[in-house]
């Protein structure tokens, strides 16, 4: 058995033929393939059934509140930077109840990579929209149809000034596989949104319509050009698989005045509780 690899005799609380199946073996593969140790790597997640992906992964976790991964996250990348830290989640958990954090996040620019099953419903919670639904679609709650604009994540991240963007599809293993590898080996706050099905509650949006829907980018895209990667991100009828947009910026970390010369995780820092005690006075 691999790192990372779990045993397989334990009950996944997924429906038959879910995304969420391929999706676990590609992040298993891209973490045993760039070697890392799983004590070092933590995931935080949120609820939902895509949040429930780090407890088929042999490595250290935080499952919270829902939309909340990005706190812990952040927390832990910034307490111990030498962490590969990974905060995971769906469409819903992340754009929705996270939006917020998602939008802040990627201000902070944390060391950290961010990787959302976008299936464009709640899967959970049975049925609803999610901030990725596209209009029209029929679900359990929205019976008429989605009438809300879906949210898009890539122009957001775009606009926001993130740092990695990048989109993959759980049907093309391989290619999102390195996608990942090249998100976890980024400086700074890493987006891979990725798309897989909901078999059971979204029947519009399948594994033939990903694979009818999606392209990959070629070496012809330039990623550092923000304007070329903006009009791929607006694009809703071609959607761009591939490293969208990629800059260098100075991390939450390097930017914070508690790791301006003293490079110390702050674990290792002593507590000065007197110090404590004159604050509180």
């Amino acid at each position: 058995m691999t790192k990372f690899e779990f045993n397989h005799d334990i009950d996944m609380a997924w429906c038959p033929g879910c995304g969420n199946f391929p999706l676990r073996n590609i992040i298993v593969k891209a973490l045993t393939e760039l070697d890392l140790d799983p004590s070092q790597v933590v995931f935080s997640s949120g609820i939902g059934q895509a949040a429930k992906m780090p407890q088929y992964i042999d490595a250290s976790y935080f499952n919270g509140l829902h939309g909340r991964a990005f706190s812990v996250a952040t927390a832990i990348s910034s307490v111990n930077p030498s962490l590969t830290v990974i905060a995971e989640g769906g469409d819903g958990d992340m754009y929705g109840e996270g939006g917020n954090h998602f939008i802040h996040n990627i201000r902070r620019n944390p060391n950290l990579t961010h990787i959302v099953h976008n299936n464009m419903i709640y899967g959970l919670t049975k049925g609803q929209g999610s901030p990725t639904s596209p209009k029209e679609l029929k679900t359990t709650v929205q019976v008429d149809g989605v009438y809300n604009e879906p949210l898009n994540p890539m122009a957001l991240a775009v606009a926001m000034g993130a740092t990695f963007v990048a989109r993959g599809f759980s049907g093309d293993a391989e290619k999102t596989k390195e996608l990942i590898k090249k998100a976890i080996l980024h400086k700074g706050y890493a987006l891979i949104d990725i798309f897989h099905p909901c078999v059971t509650f979204n029947k519009v949006n399948t594994f033939a319509w990903y694979k009818s829907h999606t392209f990959w980018l070629d070496e012809s895209h330039d990623p550092t050009n923000k304007e070329a990667a903006m009009k791929l991100a607006l694009d809703e009828e071609r959607l761009a698989c591939g490293v969208l947009y990629q800059a260098e910026a100075p991390s939450y970390v390097e930017r914070h005045p508690f790791y301006q010369g003293d490079l110390t995780p702050l674990y290792k820092r002593e507590r000065d509780l007197t110090k404590v005690a004159d604050l509180l006075k």
